[in-house]
């Protein structure tokens, strides 16, 4: 078993396939779960963003908002597009993939399936109720109508999500070592949200500011965040950052599990990790599992960033604001 340089057990074989049967099949031995306690949070910070924003030029009187533009960083098949845009779970995405016909299925076989579903299944706005309907799908996490981008490394997995029509475009970029070509700062141009789930701390602040930068450079905005970090990985660096770039930035008084260890050897490299730098893993990391919080990051210009972000799910945990800047 090899471990990367965060003592984390190396999965980079899973996201370099044509196809992610082997993310799912993998991942699902570890109890892989953030996606799927992330998606509400996702839904309700699109709710929010389409609830506070100006309305857009294209906007005409009578006619629905245009959609939102998600960007997410470290998207690799498209699992967050996946789950907000059919409203199906992590559990059915895993039992499809992993299933006999599945596992038969070529590649073109396997994109068609998938295409399938996509075309299949509405987006929607629909509160966060949690119910799960009878064929797997989500009923109250499904996302208001928007338009999924995907950064990622690894151009066989966004090739994958781009033709199974989980992601709308995909950027391939490494941008804590690479500039974005012009081509690719106009894929970014009117982001609204960027979001992810556990690829912070491979990636940082030099990938964030040139996201921003992109954005800014094309709309003079400043897009929401939503960014479900790794406890083992401070968010220091990103959240000062993001300060300077007139951001408030708070964290949900909770902890989301991201999966199971994949070795004793793994949980005592994670432990130590923490240790160092000053976390107490006692009864989260201690016992078994790998834990996230979730950081918001809204402009202080924003009215809406004056209050604790998700008003469905606010009441749920308290928000605190990072301290370094109260």
């Amino acid at each position: 078993m090899h471990f990367d340089a965060t003592g984390k057990v190396s999965l980079d074989h899973i996201y370099d396939q044509p196809d992610p049967r082997a993310y799912f099949t993998t991942l699902r031995t570890l109890d892989y779960r953030i996606p799927e306690l992330a998606r509400p949070y996702f839904v309700e910070a699109m709710a929010d963003y389409r609830a506070a924003r100006r309305p857009r030029p294209e906007d005409s009187h009578g006619r629905h908002p245009s959609p939102l533009k998600v960007l997410d960083i470290g998207s690799s098949y498209g699992i967050n597009p996946a789950l907000l845009r059919c409203g199906v779970t992590l559990e059915r995405l895993y039992e499809r993939y992993g299933e006999a016909a599945a596992q038969g299925c070529s590649r073109e076989e396997l994109l068609a399936r998938d295409r399938e579903l996509v075309r299949s299944t509405s987006v929607v706005p629909l509160p966060t109720s949690g119910h799960q309907s009878a064929d797997g799908s989500s009923a109250g996490s499904r996302s208001p109508e928007a338009v999924f981008v995907g950064l990622d490394v690894s151009d066989e997995a966004l090739s994958y999500a781009l033709a199974a029509g989980f992601l709308d475009d995909a950027v391939h970029a490494d941008l804590e070592t690479g500039e974005l070509t012009e081509r690719q700062r106009q894929q970014l141009a009117g982001t609204d949200l960027v979001i992810s789930t556990g690829c912070l701390g491979y990636v940082g602040e030099r990938t964030i500011s040139r996201v921003l930068d992109a954005v800014a450079a094309a709309d003079g905005k400043l897009p929401w965040m939503a960014h479900f970090v790794l406890r083992m990985f401070p968010f220091d660096a990103i959240g000062a950052s993001l300060r300077e770039r007139g951001y408030e930035t708070v964290t949900l008084d909770r902890t989301f599990r991201q999966r199971r260890f994949a070795s004793a050897q793994e949980q005592q490299l994670v432990l130590d990790s923490l240790t160092t730098g000053g976390i107490d893993p006692h009864g989260l990391e201690s016992d078994g599992w790998m834990y996230a919080q979730l950081y918001v990051s809204r402009p202080r210009s924003t009215s809406a960033a004056r209050t604790a972000p998700a008003p469905a799910l606010r009441n749920r945990h308290p928000w605190r604001q990072l301290s370094h800047q109260q």
